[in-house]
C-alpha cells in the first residue's frame, strides 16, 4: 500500500489532566457488544461525536447508504491502515451539512488540542478532511451497535458509542504525519504535529544509565505494519525495558508519555485507555523499547519506539516520517491479526 509509519494517577486524576493540556486487519474486541450506559467507562452513545454520527447517517440518502454504509459485522470495519479509503465515496461527493458532520463527529473524537492537530496533518498530507472517506456500520439511529469509521492518509480514526466492547478508541486506530511533503522528516521531526511524543519518549531514554540503555535499545525495528500491534498477552517477550524496574521519577516520565499519547484524543477515549491498562496489570506491565534501526540523522535519538504491554500497544514508526500504530483493549485477544 502506498506510503504505505509514578504510582499510577487515578482515572478522575488522569482525565483531569488531560483536559486540562487541552491496518491491514487486527480483530476488533468483541464481535458483539453493548451500547455504554450509565457507569460505564468509555463514549456513550450520547456523546457529541456519536449524536454527530446518528445525525448523519440519517441524513443519507438510500444511494448514499448503499456506498458507505454496511452491516455491523462487515470485515471493512476491523480493518486498519496507514493509507486507504475504507469506500472510494470521498467527504467532499458529500453534501455541504453532511461534511459539516463529518468535521462535527472529527471534532467531537479530540481534544481541542488534539483537532488543531488532526487538521492541520490532514491539510498537509491530504488538502484536508474532505479529501477523506467515511463508512458506518450499523445502525447509529438505534439501539444497535454501531461505529463510524475515518480513513485516508495517515489517518483510521473510529466512533463507536462504546459498541465494541473491550477496546479503546473502539478498536485499532493509526494517525500519523508527513511533515515536508517529501516522505522524509528532519532529524528532529520539525513541524511534524506528533514530535512531541517522539520529545518525550527521548527524554525518558535519556534518564538512563548504560546498563538501562542496552537493554531499552533493539538493532531492528518491527515492521511498519499492523501485524506489529498483535496484543500478545502473557506471550508479550522480554524485550526492551520493563516500566516496574524504573525509579519513581522515571515512572512519573511514562505517565507523562501516556498522557502525551492520549492528549490529542476526546477524554472519554482517553479514560477508556487508562481503565484497560488497568485491567491488564497497569503501567508496570508495559515495556518500553528503542529501535536503532531508522535512525534519522544518526544522532541516537531514536525516532521508532514502542510502549507495549499484554493488551497495550503504542508503536511510533517515526522514520522516515512518523507513522503511529495503536491497539489497545482490557485483555488480548486471541486470535492475530490478519492482512487485508
Amino acid at each position: 500500500m502506498a506510503d504505505n509509519h509514578h504510582p499510577e494517577l487515578s482515572r478522575r486524576d488522569f482525565v483531569k489532566t488531560l483536559s486540562a493540556a487541552t491496518l491491514a486487519s487486527v480483530p476488533i474486541i468483541g464481535a458483539t457488544s453493548r451500547i455504554a450506559g450509565a457507569g460505564e467507562v468509555g463514549p456513550s452513545k450520547t456523546a457529541p461525536a456519536e449524536t454527530a454520527v446518528a445525525r448523519f447517517y440519517k441524513s443519507l440518502t438510500p444511494e448514499q447508504r448503499k456506498l458507505i454504509c454496511f452491516p455491523f459485522d462487515h470485515s471493512k470495519r476491523k480493518q486498519v491502515g496507514n493509507n486507504w479509503k475504507i469506500v472510494e465515496t470521498e467527504i467532499s461527493e458529500l453534501n455541504k451539512d453532511q461534511q459539516e458532520l463529518c468535521r462535527e463527529v472529527l471534532k467531537g473524537l479530540c481534544s481541542d488540542e488534539g483537532y488543531d492537530r488532526f487538521s492541520k496533518q490532514m491539510k498537509g498530507d491530504a488538502g484536508g478532511l474532505e479529501n477523506y472517506s467515511v463508512a458506518v456500520f450499523g445502525e447509529p439511529d438505534s439501539d444497535k451497535p454501531f461505529e463510524w469509521v475515518l480513513t485516508g492518509r495517515h489517518n483510521t480514526l473510529r466512533a463507536d458509542g462504546n459498541s465494541v466492547e473491550g477496546a479503546a478508541f473502539g478498536g485499532p486506530i493509526f494517525y500519523g504525519h508527513d511533515a515536508t511533503g517529501s516522505g522524509k522528516d528532519d532529524a528532529k521531526h520539525s513541524g511534524n504535529v506528533w514530535g512531541f511524543q517522539w520529545e518525550q519518549a527521548n527524554k525518558i531514554f535519556a534518564t538512563l544509565d548504560d546498563k538501562e540503555k542496552a537493554r531499552a535499545l533493539a538493532d531492528k525495528a518491527d515492521g511498519d505494519r499492523v501485524g506489529t500491534i498483535r496484543l500478545k498477552g502473557d506471550q508479550l517477550p522480554d524485550r526492551g525495558l520493563a516500566v516496574a524496574d524504573l525509579d519513581g521519577q522515571q515512572k512519573q516520565m511514562v505517565q507523562n508519555l501516556l498522557k502525551m499519547l492520549t492528549s490529542p484524543f476526546r477524554a472519554f477515549d482517553a479514560e477508556e485507555v487508562q481503565e484497560c491498562l488497568k485491567e491488564s496489570g497497569g503501567a508496570d506491565k508495559l515495556r518500553l523499547t528503542y529501535f536503532k534501526e531508522g535512525d534519522i540523522g544518526k544522532d541516537g535519538v531514536w525516532d521508532i519506539w514502542k510502549l507495549e504491554g499484554p493488551a497495550f500497544a503504542w508503536y511510533f514508526h517515526g522514520s522516515p516520517h512518523v507513522h503511529t500504530w495503536v491497539n489497545i483493549a482490557r485483555k488480548a485477544p486471541a486470535e492475530a491479526p490478519t492482512s487485508a
